[in-house]
């Protein structure tokens, strides 16, 4: 792995920062480390060609990651400097750059999933070869890999203990910016020949999409803007956030994800609140700390993101498969299950990439336990559409509703998804945003529109099969084959 180094003032004539998923200047600790370590400090970013070139040609990550790479640039550019900008493979891009720019050290933060660390142990080794220095730092995350571990050293497979050691090790320095600006005298422009605008989206070989027109905020800024929204409300995050029709959550997930805020100051404001007493902040904070665990687990685990279960017994299970399981799937990525919660809440991540994190829960529930199919067909289909996707989360969270993780649902809870709408969109508020064609039926029977009576169908223009598909599955007798389905996970023996 590249070296953990801690920074000594002006070490290096010239430096470089290659920006990643922390497209910020403010507590950036690698440009904190940059600039403290380099009388001149270059910046670059890479739209890396081996990540971009499977991805559709719309795809609004890519289009939140330019828009926030533009205010980057500026930035970087009042403070001195500026932003080079390359479409490429970065794994070689970097080290070209490096030598063309004659700096001696590359300092970037490290990224935590399988495919990024054997690049930059690439990247490393080459670097090393022409003799510059790879210098990395930790920013994606409060801890990372082995800053808390059992008492016998291990990685925690279980959260609440995890939790318990995280809330006692953190401290102010853990949670200190690193202040970036402070030594942003270091920061000089891209050579002339490097010197250009940040490329359109057609330049990288990308079309636009309805990013505009959700108005979702990009860039540090709207980082900023969506915090401070949030922190007026934080109080009330424990109750308000279970509710997909309410503005109970932080809406800050894809900028944790593109590092367009920094991870410790929110942590920093939620620890702060929640030992004063706030519980909406106490709650917000588990949420920041889960997203700690599930890298951890993905660093020591990287099985998982092969396609293992955390639990191996569970890959034991037989889904289903063949045509109809694929009409089912299709029926659910689609929003065409006959179930209003679920349908409505493939239609928000399809038409915006966001989903209300317990619907989720829900809908990856309904795929594994009713559908019987496979999560990780659920997982690659949450991959492609999120704009918040984070490879360590994603997978957590398909595991954790599949039961086959750590810490996960047991197999035998398996959420009723009529009930958990009646509980979490009472008045079918959500439900009727994403689905019009229910708007006209009652409170009482928009959960499950097979138990209104004809009078009520005719009273609210509504045909069974013609304007809104009858259930796929029946849930209860779902539930029973499931609970077979898993009898395997509990013939099976235990992951040692």
């Amino acid at each position: 792995m590249p070296p953990i180094l801690l920074a000594v003032d002006k070490t290096y004539p010239k430096g470089l920062m290659w920006f990643r998923r922390d497209l910020r200047v403010d507590d950036n600790a690698a440009l904190w480390q940059a600039l403290r370590s380099c009388r001149e400090v270059v910046c670059v970013f890479v739209f890396d060609k081996a990540i971009l070139d499977p991805l559709p040609k719309a795809d609004r990550r890519v289009e939140f990651i330019r828009e926030s790479l533009v205010e980057l640039d500026g930035d970087l550019r009042a403070l001195g400097g500026g932003l080079i900008v390359r479409h490429a493979v970065a794994e070689t891009e970097i080290v070209e750059l490096a030598r063309d720019l004659d700096v001696q050290a590359v300092f970037a933060n490290r990224d935590h999933e399988p495919a990024a660390m054997e690049r930059d142990v690439q990247v490393f080794g080459a670097l090393a070869n022409a003799g510059i220095l790879f210098v990395t730092a930790k920013d994606q995350t409060v801890f990372e890999r082995d800053e808390v571990l059992t008492k016998t050293g291990q990685p925690y497979t279980v959260f609440t203990p995890y939790k318990r050691a995280w809330l006692a090790k953190v401290d102010a320095f853990f949670l200190k910016a690193y202040p970036s600006r402070g030594h942003a005298d270091a920061l000089i422009a891209p050579p002339t020949r490097h010197d250009a605008p940040v490329p359109t989206l057609a330049d990288i070989g990308f079309e636009a999409t309805n990013l505009s027109a959700l108005e979702i905020p990009t860039g540090a800024q709207g980082g900023a803007a969506l915090f401070e929204d949030f922190f007026e409300r934080i109080d009330r995050y424990d109750d308000a956030r279970n509710f997909p029709a309410v503005r109970g959550p932080s809406y800050l997930s894809v900028h944790l994800r593109f590092g367009t805020v920094s991870v410790r100051a929110l942590a920093g404001v939620a620890h702060q609140l929640s030992l004063q007493g706030n519980a909406g902040a106490a709650t917000w904070l588990s949420e920041l700390i889960w997203r700690d665990f599930y890298f951890q687990v993905l660093v020591h685990n990287p099985e998982v993101a092969a396609g293992k279960s955390f639990k191996p017994e569970y890959d034991k299970i037989i889904w289903h498969h063949g045509k109809h399981a694929d009409g089912l799937f299709a029926a659910w990525c689609e929003g065409r299950t006959g179930y209003p919660l679920i349908d409505a809440a493939m239609a928000q991540i399809n038409q915006s990439g966001y989903m209300h994190n317990r619907l989720r829960m829900v809908v990856a529930s309904f795929l594994c336990k009713d559908l019987g199919i496979d999560w990780r067909r659920g997982e690659a289909y949450f991959a492609l559409h999120l704009n918040d996707f984070e490879l360590s989360s994603n997978n957590g969270g398909w595991q954790w509703a599949s039961s086959s993780g750590c810490d996960a649902q047991p197999y035998f809870r398996i959420f009723n998804p009529v009930t958990q709408s009646e509980r979490f969109d009472p008045e079918g508020k959500f439900i009727r945003r994403y689905l019009p064609q229910l708007a006209k039926l009652s409170d009482k029977v928009i959960h499950a529109p097979w138990t209104a009576s004809p009078v009520e169908l005719e009273a609210a223009g509504l045909t069974l099969g013609k304007h809104y598909p009858k259930p796929v599955v029946d849930h209860a007798e779902a539930r029973d084959r499931t609970l077979q389905r898993y009898g395997v996970v509990r013939k099976a023996p235990a992951r040692p």
